[in-house]
């Protein structure tokens, strides 16, 4: 089985708990508008098999120890979910604490073959950072190319079935920021059993060079990112009861 890779990091400190060791898997099926790895969209990167990255992830396996692990990221990094799946087999076999940074948008709750391919990954998964780019279908799919009626599937399948998730909420201001978006999505994930925690992070534009790298133009390039009260606001509502 292989797999294509964007890129690796050895070092990650945002992609879950404790040292992480990142792989960033090629293609994604969204365009983002605020997304800061274009390059990772289409076809590209370099083919590894599993082999391969188990033996380059037992390399750091001591660097992050019990409290780290592996995040595999993108892109969308279940395009590719059956090298996903064989990966982390590999690695929780040698006791590596595994987490997928995901959109949810490969899931197809209406398609046997889909969910059965995601229940082989949950049982080797302890933790999904799960991004809900947008709780409002039609802005969904103003601001990614896609509504987020997979996603918001996706966050009930791990939460029925046991799976720890931290909500991810990318805020741009004007666009996912207003009060009435936030309190959506607060209801939305007091439906959910497993959410252990809830990320707000900053829209920001250091993606920019990478659209000019790529001929692209960038389609937030008015937009600035959000001021300190905006965010402390938005923590305030999803957080709930655990803000503090």
């Amino acid at each position: 089985m292989t797999g294509r890779i964007h890129s690796f990091e050895s070092f990650g400190t945002v992609d879950g708990p404790g040292i992480r060791f990142v792989v960033f898997l090629q293609g994604c099926p969204l365009r983002c508008k605020y997304c800061h790895n274009p390059d990772t969209w289409g076809k590209g990167g370099q083919e590894y098999s599993v082999e391969e990255v188990v033996n380059r992830v037992l390399r750091y396996k001591n660097y992050f120890g019990e409290k780290g692990g592996i995040t595999v990221s993108g892109g969308e990094p279940l395009l590719q979910i059956e090298f996903v799946t064989e990966l982390f087999t590999a690695l929780k076999a040698k006791g590596v604490h595994t987490c997928v940074d995901t959109s949810g948008v490969t899931f197809d709750e209406n398609n046997a073959d889909s969910v059965e391919k995601h229940k082989k990954l949950l049982a080797v998964t302890d933790l999904f950072l799960l991004d809900i780019k947008h709780i409002d279908d039609k802005a969904c799919k103003e601001l990614t190319g896609q509504g987020n009626g997979k996603t918001l599937a996706f966050a009930k399948f791990l939460s029925e079935n046991g799976k720890v998730i931290w909500i991810r909420q990318v805020l741009v201001p004007n666009i996912t920021d207003d009060d009435e978006s936030l309190k959506r999505t607060r209801a939305f994930l007091d439906t959910l059993k497993t959410v252990e925690r809830v990320e707000v992070l900053p829209y920001h534009t250091l993606g920019v060079v990478k659209y000019e790298k790529l001929g692209l133009e960038y389609p937030l390039k008015e937009v600035e990112p959000p001021k300190k009260e905006r965010v402390q606001n938005a923590k305030r509502i999803l957080f709930g009861e655990n803000y503090d």
